[in-house]
């Protein structure tokens, strides 16, 4: 709950481009496609770049050469120098997190005008080497001599040519021990989720958003170039021929053989942007600005690393408590679809009132949110989940969505790998 109101200006976003494993890292880094999609959204404001007061973006891989990737958005984006900018890393919820220190900035009276967002290019996350080859690489380089490099040579071992695949890695709890889709894999136990129940969902998601791409996903998107180029219209992971049969020939990726997160029903590792700008009420009227909503609230929750993907509904229940809403209050809701699993058992656990009541506080069973209002648009399954982005793309998302249907009232939550959740509560004006 904030102190004073806070405005959602403006916001776009790159298209969501799939990671292709047989081609290899994309075309854009994560600069790049907050910067191409940042120049339009700055072009059809009322104000220069320079009258931003503050830059703040949430990324979770930025290449070596982007380090403090907001500073080098900012400037590219012709933003004042003397504008700070700086870079947030909550996993997936990034994006979200540089929603709330903007409105946070924008409260204290520090800012009236501030980007903010996220950006992320997942397939340029780098491999690195093994801490035994690194080893050996910085013995060979400070080997004095052609005798004494010779006799490392000897130490040099075919296996130390095998990359460390570093997404991998930032995908693997390191206290619990356990990856992102592990954690799935528990929901899908504890809650006697099928296999059959998670590539329902994934069609769902896909069918949705292939819906909603020319009314709801296509004007929230900056057509983008790359350097050969080539344009990039719109989120490429959206499969219109899906369908459950060829779902359920997916192997399962972590419990093999018998597990129930497939590929088919995760969430995309993808390259994207989404950004938004955000304003004071007194920004609002020196500039003359049409604001599209209100973030009326943003709440952080933790829990047990092991069953992170019910984040989300940790995260929203404060919301509605502080702010004496209920479920038929909200008009649309976002659930960031990490795994189909996830949302599904965010929504067995609403529906639970033993989980409502112990673990949640709440007073009675919330119920599960009417398939009708959730995701109605698709999600990360279909779209894409570039980590340090789509806390933004939901809230855009949302924001065009309720626009769109004449509504008012939307929550958008999102599930943090290392056992977190994050919501936000998004009024139109």
């Amino acid at each position: 709950m904030f102190n004073s109101q806070v405005f959602v200006v403006d916001g776009l976003r790159s298209p969501f481009l799939k990671a292709n494993a047989k081609v290899g890292p994309g075309p854009f880094s994560a600069s790049e496609l907050a910067v191409q999609a940042g120049k339009t959204l700055l072009l059809r404001q009322t104000f220069e770049p320079s009258e931003i007061d503050e830059i703040i973006l949430g990324c979770t891989t930025p290449s070596v050469s982007e380090m403090n990737i907001a500073r080098v958005v900012s400037l590219r984006l012709n933003c004042s120098v003397q504008a700070p900018a700086w870079t947030v890393h909550r996993n997936c919820a990034s994006g979200l997190q540089s929603i709330d220190s903007a409105a946070q900035s924008i409260c204290s009276g520090r800012s009236d005008l501030v980007l903010c967002g996220g950006t992320d290019s997942l397939s340029n996350a780098p491999l690195i080497f093994s801490k035994s080859a690194s080893r050996w690489f910085s013995q060979f380089s400070t080997a004095k001599g052609l005798r004494d490099k010779l006799v490392k040579v000897k130490d040099f071992k075919p296996s130390f040519l095998l990359p460390v695949i570093s997404i991998l890695k930032g995908l693997t709890d390191p206290v619990v021990g356990e990856s992102m889709g592990q954690t799935a894999e528990n929901l899908a136990k504890k809650f006697n989720l099928t296999r059959r129940e998670l590539d329902e969902y994934s069609v769902r998601s896909h069918k949705q958003a292939l819906s909603s791409m020319e009314d709801v996903l296509k004007p929230q998107t900056q057509q983008i170039y790359d350097a050969k180029g080539n344009f990039y219209e719109h989120d490429n992971g959206i499969r219109p021929d899906i369908k459950i049969e060829k779902l359920a020939t997916l192997r399962a990726v972590f419990d093999k053989p018998d597990g129930k997160i497939t590929a088919g029903n995760s969430s995309q590792i993808t390259d994207g942007s989404a950004l938004l700008l955000l304003a004071s009420e007194k920004a609002v009227k020196k500039f003359a600005l049409k604001p599209l909503a209100i973030v009326k609230d943003i709440n952080w929750s933790g829990l047990n690393p092991t069953e992170m993907g019910l984040g989300p509904i940790h995260a929203l229940i404060p919301i509605l408590k502080r702010q004496k809403l209920e479920r038929k209050d909200i008009d649309l809701w976002e659930i960031n679809e990490a795994f189909a699993a996830q949302v599904l058992a965010c929504q067995a656990a609403l529906d639970s009132f033993k989980y409502c009541s112990k673990v949640l506080k709440y007073r009675k069973t919330f119920g599960a949110i009417e398939p009708n209002k959730l995701n109605i648009a698709g999600g990360a399954i279909a779209i894409g989940h570039p980590v340090g982005a789509s806390g933004a793309r939901i809230i855009l998302n949302l924001i065009h969505l309720l626009k769109k249907n004449s509504l008012k009232r939307g929550l958008a939550s999102i599930c943090i790998g290392g056992g977190q959740g994050g919501a936000s509560l998004i009024e139109l004006c």
